[in-house]
């Protein structure tokens, strides 16, 4: 049997024909299913869960912002010690334990105590996005990154709306602690699926971590005006989409919607859209500059901010869509453009990016949240109109580097 850790000459990156191209796209695709299902699925139980610990809404996002906390310290810590290890085996500890962590966490009793273990949870998870995309890069052959890194983002899209959908809809009849229960044993499903038939690496071999390298990748990133930008980009395009669905299940639930439960769930099949999204942007990328491609998803995104101000529930829904739509294009784009870029550490740079994009989910997700309590809805939702702006700021020419497309 060969060895496939070791990195060989003999082989060949995997092309669209390939069997082992079909392997990595199916669980690159259930990988990030099961993290994304997992990472959010307390986003829309937080009503429940307000009234169930009698607690206020901006203390219980932290359920949410507690498990992207977690995945912000991940992510810097395999940012230094991802190389050390099998790509494989690092994703596949990462889907079984934090699958393990979910079908415990219905057992507990003490709000303190779930948040403190949705940090847990969010720093194993990391595990798999901090080396996603570099395995990506390293496996596949460059014609169809494109497709490939598609294939892991919708399966990212499809994981955090089937987790939202799977949550809301049995929450009113079984309690949100068999619904997490329930989602806890799907991922623990795909975790062994995913052991089955991932391939291991063929263009990499763990080695020891050279801190001082792994630091001065870090600077050499972060120092870049290019690379930074984007990354800050991620930041807060990440927390204003999060804030957005964090507290619209709230909204929704109030006068003039008045809406069930019930029917609040089916919101969340907006996500297709974010299929849509990564699609369309993954095939654009190929024939069209980037930063045109960047710009224009963020000014969608800034309308569509605008439109959740309404009181029309159609208006709202449109709204949703052209921010769903428009999120999942900025954040393949932008993710894709940081991959590209990095001739040399790759993992250090995928890291760094969802570091900045997971802290940008853990503290607008849920400050944002402080701000809504302390003003109203339509103070907030400009609130997050302006961080949009912001980031548009960031992606002019003059912050790009000209040289990058």
């Amino acid at each position: 049997m060969i060895d496939t850790t070791i990195v060989s000459d003999n082989f060949e990156k995997a092309d669209k024909s390939s069997s082992r191209f079909r392997n990595i796209q199916l669980t690159i695709f259930l990988s990030g299913l099961s993290v994304f299902a997992q990472l959010y699925l307390f986003q829309p139980l937080l009503p429940t869960i307000a009234k169930d610990f009698k607690t206020s809404i901006g203390d219980s996002s932290l359920l949410v912002s507690s498990s992207t906390l977690g995945m912000a310290l991940g992510l810097f810590f395999f940012a230094f010690k991802s190389d050390s290890f099998s790509r494989k085996y690092q994703m596949l500890f990462a889907l079984l334990s934090s699958s393990l962590l979910t079908i415990a966490s219905a057992w507990i009793e003490s709000l303190p105590l779930l948040i403190l273990m949705g940090i847990v949870k969010g720093f194993v998870i990391a595990g798999v996005s901090a080396v996603a995309l570099a395995y990506l890069t390293e496996e596949v052959k460059v014609s169809f990154i494109g497709l490939a890194i598609s294939m892991y983002l919708n399966g990212n899209t499809i994981g955090g709306m089937s987790g939202r959908i799977v949550a809301t809809i049995p929450d009113g009849e079984i309690g949100w602690r068999h619904t997490v229960m329930i989602i806890g044993l799907i991922s623990l499903i795909l975790a062994l699926i995913f052991w089955r038939y991932f391939p291991d690496s063929r263009f990499h071999q763990p080695q020891k971590t050279d801190f001082t390298l792994k630091l001065k990748q870090m600077k050499s990133f972060v120092s870049d005006a290019y690379v930074l930008r984007l990354y800050f980009i991620a930041f807060l395009v990440m927390g204003t989409f999060v804030s957005v669905y964090n507290y619209l299940i709230f909204r929704l639930e109030s006068p003039p919607f008045s809406m069930n439960h019930f029917f609040i769930a089916f919101i969340f099949l907006m996500y297709t859209l974010g299929i849509v999204g990564t699609t369309i942007v993954g095939r654009f990328s190929e024939r069209m500059e980037q930063r045109k491609i960047l710009k224009t998803c963020l000014i969608l995104m800034f309308f569509g901010v605008l439109l959740l101000l309404s009181g029309n529930l159609i208006v709202v829904i449109l709204g949703l869509a052209f921010l769903t739509l428009s999120f999942f294009g900025v954040h393949t784009m932008a993710s894709r453009m940081v991959a590209l870029c990095a001739k040399e550490g790759k993992s250090t740079a995928t890291s760094l990016y969802w570091l900045f994009y997971y802290f940008g989910s853990a503290l607008l997700g849920s400050g944002s949240g402080y701000f809504l309590h302390a003003t109203s809805w339509s103070w907030f939702i400009l609130l997050l109109g302006g961080v949009v702006l912001l980031s548009y700021v960031l992606s002019f020419k003059k912050w790009m580097k000209l040289n990058k497309n």
